[in-house]
Order: structure tokens, then C-alpha cells, then sequence
């Protein structure tokens, strides 16, 4: 435009591209975008924290990672509006990537009648509209695919809260009047997880079949929705994990006894999961490193496995590495033995993460467990423990916490524009409120 033969400048608020509604493009578009040191001197050298990872062809932004969070609150597997603003509230404040909860391949594979679940087509559109809504404001995001196994029909845990009130006694397994599934729950042997849990149905071979099957169609689901990375639940003493270890599984057939044999499964379904998925964005896996079960992990005298640990973690690590292609090993622990006996201090899982970091420095690694502040998970980083930071408790705390971390560490991300005026301060910026 022109006035008088001079040229004016235009000063409009652009739309997020690609976005199917309209949200500001927020500029740089990737909120936590490194800066030039000429807009931001802070930012002259970076923390590892906030410096991009790229796995395959996708880049994040920093290692600051939403770990996933049951929230007990879909609709029959559906993603409802809690969803789009539980993750949405992490999106805006500039988390690298976020993990979508632990979803159900199948009906019965949820641990509580509200978990998420993508077992049919129904399910894809509210997936994919909050997919949408965190890639118009520049974060990557993913999702856990799950089963809970010999856990499932239960109740969520405020459920569990009241009822353990009434002093009814113990009891976790949801009827079908309370809209469970006890008679369909399954595992690898008929070995129930506690008192007041289902007995599971043992599964049959072919029933194994089956179960890698619906990762699958889950997997082609993923790529309709546009999920940038899948996660494989393989933790926490669900289905999967259950197969790795003693305390669950007393199989004498090929998915039992030995090591080989216990993570037959687990493989089967990773390597299903990458063959779906195709080889162009990133495969990761949770594991369990540990049952925290009594006595050691091997028999030194007989070299007989005496419980699943973290030896054995590495050897599934290196095999998901090897035959499925997983980038990413998810660093968690226990889950599957009713009597463990966990002291939880600040970065109690790390050792774990450390220990197969270690072992196999070229596979990808994520550490969780009490992690609070940015000094903490930096140093986790800056020791080589871990590649990324992975938060759920501390989010849902402080859901600020990228923000506040860079503050601590001395540099600086960028908010949603709309935020900017609450960090004004922390960015150098001038604002006319």
C-alpha cells in the first residue's frame, strides 16, 4: 500500500500455518526456538537441556519431554476437551515434545474403563485435532501405545480412594456393573497381580498373534492422526513387561523361561510396530529396568535369572535397538510385583537410565523419577546419564516448568506470544500494559 507515494508498512497477525482454525503464528514458530545472541545474550551457549535433538527426520526443539500420564478421563477410548487443554497448557509453555497417555490397543487392554484408547477409526479425529493444535504452535508430539494385561478393569484412583474409604476391604478390579471387563482380562499365565485384581486368561499363541496385531492397526491409526513418534508401552508390569518377567510369567513354552524366550513378545510387538510405522520418524519403548523384587537379579553360581533387572533391561534394549529399529529407550521402573518396596528420593530411576546409557552409548536414552528443577535435570544430561528429561508429576505441579527452568539456568525460551507479557522480565522484553 501506498500513501502519497511512500510505501506503507503492513502489521497483521498471521494464522499458524497448516492449523485447520485460527491461532496466532507465534514467531519463531517452535516456542524454546534458539535465539541469535544478538536478540538474546543469554543464549550464547546453550544448556544441553535446551539444545534441538533430531531422531530421524524429526526435531525437537529441547530435551525437556511430557512423560505420559493416565488421566482417567476419556469417553469410551475418546479423547475428550480435557485432553485438548491438559496438553494444550503444556504446549503453549514450551515442552519439547509430549507423550499422549497410555492408550489401549484394545477395549481390554485399558487399565480403568476411562483410559485412552485407539483400538477403532472413531477414535482417530479427537486424536488428531489436539495433534493439529500442538503443531500449529510448534511442539512435537506422540503417543503411548498400550495394554494393561493382568491390571486392567480397575478402577481410576480417586475411585479407588473412595471405595478404600468404606473399609469394604481389598478390592481393585472394577465389575461389569461399573463398567469393567473382568472376565476378559489376560496375561501370560493365570497369575493374579495382587489380591482383589482378575485372574487373567493365559494367553494362546495364537491370542499373542492377536494382541501384536492390534499394535498394528493402532500403529496405522498413528500415521492417519500424524503423530510425529510412537512410544511401546513395554513398562509398570502391563502386558508386555509382564511377559519379561519371573514374578508374572511361568510360561514353559517359547514366550517363557529363558531370557530369549521372555522377551520374545516384547520384540514381536516392537518390531510389528516398526514395520507399520515405516523407517522415517522415531520408534521409542518404556522399560522397566527393575521389579524391585527380594535378592539379586542372577544366580552368579548357576547363572540362572532370578528376577527381572537391569542386566537383563540392557539385553531387551539392545535387541529393540538391533532387530526393531527403537531410537529411544524410556527409563522407567517396577510395576509389576505387589510387594516392592521403592525409596523414592530426587532422580531415584536415574541409575537405571545411566546404566544401559552407558552400555550402549549409541542408543538413545530418557530418564525419569523425581526430577524437579532445571540444575537437576541439567546435570543428568552434563554426566551423560541421559539424552532427554522426561516429566509427568512436576508438570502437573508447575506445568511452567520449561520456562522456569531456563530462567534457573540462565538462558531463554519463548513462550506463546499471548504469554509473553508473564515473562517479560525473564526476555528482555517491553510490553505497553
Amino acid at each position: 500500500m501506498t500513501t502519497n507515494g511512500t510505501q506503507e508498512l503492513l502489521f497483521v497477525n498471521p494464522r499458524a500455518e497448516g492449523a485447520d482454525q485460527y491461532f496466532p503464528a507465534n514467531e519463531p514458530v517452535q516456542i524454546g526456538e534458539t535465539f541469535p545472541a544478538s536478540m538474546y545474550h543469554q543464549n550464547e551457549k546453550l544448556p544441553i537441556l535446551f539444545q534441538p535433538l533430531k531422531i530421524r527426520s524429526v526435531e525437537f526443539k529441547n530435551r525437556i519431554w511430557v512423560a505420559p500420564m493416565c488421566m482417567y478421563s476419556s469417553d469410551n477410548g475418546h479423547a475428550t476437551d480435557f485432553h485438548l487443554i491438559h496438553i494444550g497448557s503444556m504446549v503453549l509453555r514450551g515442552a519439547g515434545a509430549i507423550i499422549i497417555e497410555a492408550t489401549a490397543v484394545r477395549p481390554e487392554g485399558r487399565i480403568a474403563p476411562e483410559d485412552a484408547g485407539l483400538w477403532t477409526d472413531s477414535q482417530i479425529e479427537p486424536l488428531r485435532r489436539i495433534v493439529s493444535f500442538a503443531h500449529a504452535h510448534g511442539t512435537k508430539i506422540g503417543i503411548q501405545l498400550a495394554h494393561a494385561g493382568r491390571k486392567a478393569s480397575t478402577y481410576a484412583p480417586w475411585i479407588q480412594d473412595k471405595r478404600d474409604a468404606k473399609g469394604t476391604g481389598k478390592n481393585s478390579l472394577a465389575g461389569a456393573e461399573e463398567n469393567g471387563w473382568p472376565d476378559k482380562v489376560i496375561g501370560p499365565s493365570d497369575i493374579l497381580h495382587d489380591k482383589g485384581y482378575a485372574e487373567p486368561h493365559p494367553l494362546a499363541k495364537e491370542e499373542i498373534a492377536e494382541v501384536v496385531e492390534a499394535f498394528a492397526a493402532a500403529t496405522e491409526r498413528c500415521k492417519k492422526i500424524g503423530f510425529d513418534f510412537i512410544e511401546v508401552h513395554g513398562a509398570h508390569g502391563y502386558l508386555i513387561h509382564s511377559f519379561c518377567s519371573l514374578v508374572s510369567n511361568t510360561r514353559t513354552d517359547e514366550y517363557g523361561g529363558s531370557l530369549e524366550n521372555r522377551i520374545r513378545m516384547p520384540l514381536a510387538v516392537a518390531k510389528r510396530v516398526r514395520q507399520v510405522w515405516g523407517n522415517e520418524k522415531p520408534l521409542f519403548y518404556r522399560v522397566s529396568a527393575t521389579d524391585w523384587a527380594a535378592g539379586p537379579e542372577k544366580d552368579e553360581k548357576t547363572g540362572e535369572w532370578l528376577q527381572w533387572g537391569i542386566e537383563q533391561s540392557t539385553v531387551l534394549a539392545q535387541q529393540l535397538q538391533k532387530e526393531a529399529g527403537v531410537d529411544l529407550i524410556d527409563v522407567s521402573t517396577g510395576g509389576v510385583w505387589k510387594d516392592a518396596k521403592i525409596s523414592v528420593f530426587p532422580g531415584y530411576q536415574v541409575p537405571f537410565a545411566a546404566h544401559i546409557k552407558k552400555a550402549l552409548p549409541n542408543l538413545l536414552v530418557g530418564a525419569v523419577g523425581h526430577i524437579t528443577n532445571g540444575k537437576q535435570a541439567e546435570q543428568y544430561l552434563q554426566d551423560g546419564s541421559a539424552d532427554v528429561i522426561l516429566l509427568a508429576r512436576e508438570l502437573l505441579r508447575h506445568v511452567d516448568f520449561p520456562l522456569a527452568a531456563a530462567e534457573e539456568l540462565g538462558v531463554v525460551v519463548k513462550p506463546a506470544s499471548q504469554y509473553e507479557m508473564g515473562w517479560a522480565k525473564m526476555m528482555g522484553a517491553r510490553h505497553p500494559w
